[in-house]
């Protein structure tokens, strides 16, 4: 039976298109799954569609089911919810997490899908991605109890990382922005909220997520002595100047880096990735990280929603993408 499905591209940096695809069954071991949500990483995903990801870093910022590649023509993206429509029977009408790009319909291995709890809403799970990579973060740098934490960059990420390491018993968190309506975000969150300039100091850990030269000099403005910046930040082909002058070096800083293509070092020998995103999806059951879905837009609207949200005339978190009904043949 021959069968197609429709899939957003990267025709040429700067602009997207859909464009109709051949959608084979499932192989042996496989399923086919029709997307309900998907979901734009906000910073990772914008950098893509402006063409800013750097050629040495092309193979190691492949999403695991891209087509095509940098900087263009590609397929690109990894924050899918569906439903299973055919495959083995334990799976059949489950709804799924896949690391897939934005395609009404999919057909790939079991192994690459994780069902989400039933107490955990289709809509909310396109975070999953986005709290596996915060749940990563804190075990690079896990606070202890009682912290003084801040986090600098109220993006995606940041927000997850403060609504994390809020549950530590006895945390000081502080979201730092620029942007006042972060604080709207931050109180649905459950955390404080302070401008750059009047971020509290003398923390013990700073999470640094803004991408830019001012959050990474504040952020080490704002540790105590012996303190640690976690850089969650991706700069794609900036090139980026680290104040270590002045009191860096008496002071005793430390600036750790930390990425989501591998499980933290600290987890690697007793955490799997598929334990890493079971943890992440099984933490959505809370309703706080509603907060970090700001927009909605079909997914015929995509070449028109990506340019908006690159050039930031579209404000955003998480901008989630909803699918055609079940009854829809694409």
């Amino acid at each position: 039976m021959n069968r197609t499905a429709r899939a957003f591209w990267l025709s040429s940096p700067g602009r997207g298109e859909i464009r109709e695809t051949a959608l084979a069954g499932p192989a042996e071991g496989g399923a086919v799954v029709r997307t309900l949500y998907s979901g734009v990483s906000r910073g990772t995903e914008t950098l893509v569609f402006r063409g800013g990801v750097p050629a040495s870093q092309h193979a190691v910022m492949r999403a695991p089911f891209q087509e095509g590649d940098f900087p263009a023509p590609v397929k690109y993206g990894y924050l899918n919810v569906g439903v299973v429509e055919e495959g083995p029977d334990d799976l059949l009408g489950r709804t799924v997490f896949c690391l897939y790009p934005h395609q009404t319909r999919y057909a790939v291995p079991v192994s690459a899908l994780t069902v989400v709890p039933e107490r955990v809403p289709a809509g909310r799970a396109v975070l999953a991605g986005t709290v596996e990579t915060a749940v990563n973060a804190l075990w690079d740098a896990p606070p202890l109890v009682g912290d003084r934490i801040a986090v600098v960059g109220g993006g995606m990420i940041g927000c997850s990382v403060a609504a994390l390491a809020a549950r530590f018993p006895g945390v000081r968190v502080q979201l730092v922005d620029p942007d006042p309506a972060r604080a709207k975000t931050a109180q649905a969150l459950g955390v404080d909220f302070a401008d750059p300039e009047d971020a509290r100091g003398d923390c013990d850990l700073v999470v640094h997520a803004s991408a830019t030269e001012a959050g990474l000099a504040r952020s080490l403005e704002l540790l105590r002595t012996e303190g640690t910046v976690l850089e969650l930040s991706w700069y794609g082909d900036r090139r980026v100047s680290v104040p270590l002058g002045e009191a860096f070096h008496s002071r005793r800083l430390t600036v750790r880096g930390s990425q989501v293509g591998t499980v933290s070092p600290a987890r690697s020998g007793t955490r799997s990735y598929g334990d890493r995103l079971a943890l992440a999806l099984d933490l959505l059951a809370d309703p706080v990280f509603d907060a970090l879905v700001t927009g909605e837009s079909g997914f015929e609207e995509l070449p028109e929603v990506l340019p908006r949200l690159a050039s930031g005339e579209l404000p955003a978190l998480c901008h989630r993408i909803r699918y055609q009904d079940p009854g829809s043949s694409a």
